[in-house]
């Protein structure tokens, strides 16, 4: 068991890659809060594609991004560190672009956008996670990870209340978003190049006889585990509006009470878990996460003028499991990987949360589909289960 991590904010800032650094990150969480909800509406409003033609083309986008991952680890693997996380800033720059030259009704313009803007939005996790890896060490490395998380969260909602904003300009407004967007990426690009961080290469043989960290569990677990951060988004709305009948106003709040105690908390709390196992924190945000969604089913059927206030205060206990879930998992990664296998390992760790960022809303949909109980139980036992396989697999002193 270990000591609890004590963190200034200058040494925060520094453990993650420096004030330049910081800005960039936030920058580009502002550009992505811009854009990433609106590029659905973009492409049907400013464009005049259909939905399922837009919708196909952004699936095949996030897809592709996550097939470029391997090639991503092992440009990491070979040293590089800020400029991998200026080259995911730099790429969708590029997407941007070809968003506004994009001529109305052409969709294979706009799929093209929407490749490059999935493989930088794909890339970005495994290489800043890198870059903080290489700058920083233990517990201050995870508090780094947990501080730019919450900061990317706060750039995130304060670009998306800017683009709620913009909307009622219609559709010169949106396009001016894209390019204050694509201005946006570029300066955070700027910015992240100038920190200039660079780990030793490995040599390809070294590389290759090294030993792969043992993830199996781990990876396999967080496809479920990233359900969570679909909840708020899909499963609640989906659940407090169609089967409910409550207001849309209840969603909101949540959406707005989870981005705001993820930008409050993920630090504090990440810091207060630092005194037990990476493992053992993970395995206990498996289980918060269950009882939360155990929380829900029984305020789902609560019914009448109490079930959304209930699922509003069992949101709050999901939030925590997502905090303690995201403090913990990329750290755990980090540690168990070899330094020279560090970018595979990212790798492979964002493979297995885009999958599963992927999937959920079709699972969620269906299983929803079927009742509270299919969804919430199933969700319930899917995450336990996978609680059970990260606390049994080896290497608990991580």
């Amino acid at each position: 068991m270990a000591t609890t991590t004590k963190i200034r904010p200058r040494a925060l800032v520094r453990a993650s890659g420096g004030p330049r650094y910081a800005v960039a990150l936030a920058v580009d969480a502002l550009g992505t809060g811009l854009l990433r909800p609106f590029l659905l509406l973009y492409g049907v409003t400013v464009l005049g594609l259909s939905a399922p033609a837009t919708g196909i083309a952004m699936t095949v986008g996030v897809v592709m991004g996550l097939v470029c991952m391997p090639a991503v680890g092992r440009w990491l693997d070979r040293g590089a560190r800020s400029t991998v996380v200026a080259a995911s800033m730099l790429v969708r720059v590029l997407g941007v672009a070809l968003l506004l030259a994009a001529p109305t009704g052409h969709v294979w313009l706009f799929g093209t956008a929407a490749l490059f803007l999935g493989i930088g939005n794909q890339a970005w996790p495994a290489a800043h996670a890198a870059l903080v890896a290489t700058v920083a060490r233990g517990r201050e490395r995870d508090a780094a990870l947990a501080g730019g998380r919450a900061l990317r969260n706060a750039g995130l909602g304060v670009g998306a209340l800017l683009a709620t904003a913009c909307l009622a300009g219609g559709t010169t407004a949106l396009q001016a978003l894209a390019a204050v967007t694509g201005v946006a990426y570029l300066a955070a690009a700027a910015l992240a190049w100038s920190v200039h961080v660079h780990a030793e290469p490995a040599a390809a043989a070294d590389r290759d006889a090294e030993p792969a960290p043992r993830m199996r569990a781990l990876l396999g677990a967080n496809v479920i585990y990233v359900f969570c951060l679909n909840v708020p988004e899909i499963a609640l709305p989906l659940v407090l509006v169609t089967q409910m009948h409550a207001s849309p106003v209840w969603p909101a709040a949540i959406f707005v009470a989870n981005t705001v105690l993820v930008v409050t908390l993920q630090v504090p709390v990440t810091v207060l878990m630092s005194r037990f196992s990476r493992r053992a924190v993970l395995a206990l945000a498996g289980v918060v996460l269950a009882a939360s969604y155990l929380g829900f089913l029984v305020a789902t059927s609560l019914g009448g003028g109490w079930g959304a206030p209930a699922v509003a205060v069992v949101s709050v206990v999901c939030t925590i499991g997502e905090i303690i879930y995201a403090g913990s998992a990329t750290a755990l990664v980090t540690a168990l990987a070899p330094a020279r296998l560090l970018g595979r390992a990212l790798a492979r760790f964002q493979l297995s949360t885009g999958f599963g960022l992927a999937v959920s809303p079709a699972v969620i949909t269906a299983l929803a589909s079927h009742g509270p109980a299919a969804l919430w139980g199933s969700l319930s036992a899917a995450t336990l289960l996978s609680a059970s396989a990260v606390a049994a697999e080896k290497d608990q002193r991580t």
